[in-house]
């Protein structure tokens, strides 16, 4: 479960509702169909213009994603699975290799681990690898356009809902009273929209794109993991070029434990 996205929808929930019960204004308000069918039926419209329908069919499965954790292999056991590795290989050759693949579950990290047990060449697996990366950053970003789209047209459509209702309220203003009220619930829709927009679509957005950076970044250092295997370097040199991929913090909780590791084996 991704914890931050029900944390950021329930703060901005609160943020609008207890907002408006602050400055006075009644939460009943609200109750206007109008404004949801302008607002929710019209950026769905929007979106089935805007995009074709290959894309579209995706979004059940780009709203899951924001809710469930990403389940990416963490950095610092990638690291640790390529040292392994380039043990076997330097002592036993690349096709030792071969009856470690089918336990690879990270289907990229499989495909790569074939390809160079194989014995294609390195540029090869280089550019078939980095054209997958390219691929699926390419298909990550329609997926975030969609709403980042969403986000930009949500909030024109309440100023669209806004002039519906002012329209309507203005048609009629024997009774002074009603005006007011229907003055009040033609802006809902700019509410809605508004709301919808920047905290919603817009960080749902926001949230994609850097799902996609983490998933890419996991990539490319499978990437240098295994051409540095199949190229045959030691154990050390993978630890340190892989290491760049790590924060500050985690390359330091990375080495006190590989010290602990040694002191334990000196024991």
């Amino acid at each position: 479960m991704e914890k931050s996205t029900y944390i950021g929808i329930g703060l901005g929930l609160v943020a609008v509702l207890v907002g408006m019960v602050l400055k006075g204004a009644s939460l009943s308000s609200l109750n206007a169909p109008a404004a949801y069918v302008i607002i929710l039926i019209g950026t769905a419209a929007s979106l089935f213009i805007g995009f074709p329908m290959s894309e579209l069919a995706k979004f059940p499965k780009l709203i899951k994603m924001i809710f469930v954790q990403q389940q990416l292999i963490p950095r610092e056991k990638l690291i640790a699975l390529f040292m392994e590795w380039a043990t076997i290989t330097r002592r036993e050759g690349l096709l030792a290799l071969e009856t470690q693949v089918d336990e690879i579950e990270d289907a990229f990290l499989r495909n790569g681990m074939r390809m160079i047990i194989d014995g294609n060449d390195h540029d090869l697996v280089r550019d078939v690898l980095l054209e997958d990366i390219a691929a699926t950053e390419d298909r990550h970003r329609a997926g975030a356009l969609i709403f980042s789209q969403a986000g930009m047209y949500a909030p024109t459509l309440g100023v669209l809902g806004a002039v519906i209702g002012l329209i309507a309220a203005l048609a009629d203003m024997s009774d002074m009273e009603k005006l007011a009220h229907a003055i009040a619930a033609a802006f809902v829709a700019t509410l809605l929209g508004i709301f919808t927009g920047y905290v919603l679509w817009h960080p749902i957005a926001n949230k994609l794109k850097r799902l996609s950076k983490r998933e890419v970044d996991i990539r490319l250092m499978m990437v240098e993991g295994l051409l540095s295997i199949q190229s045959g370097v030691s154990t050390i040199a993978i630890n340190q070029k892989l290491s760049v991929f790590l924060t500050p913090t985690e390359r330091l909780k990375m080495n006190e434990k590989g010290a602990e590791g040694g002191e334990q084996k000196e024991a």
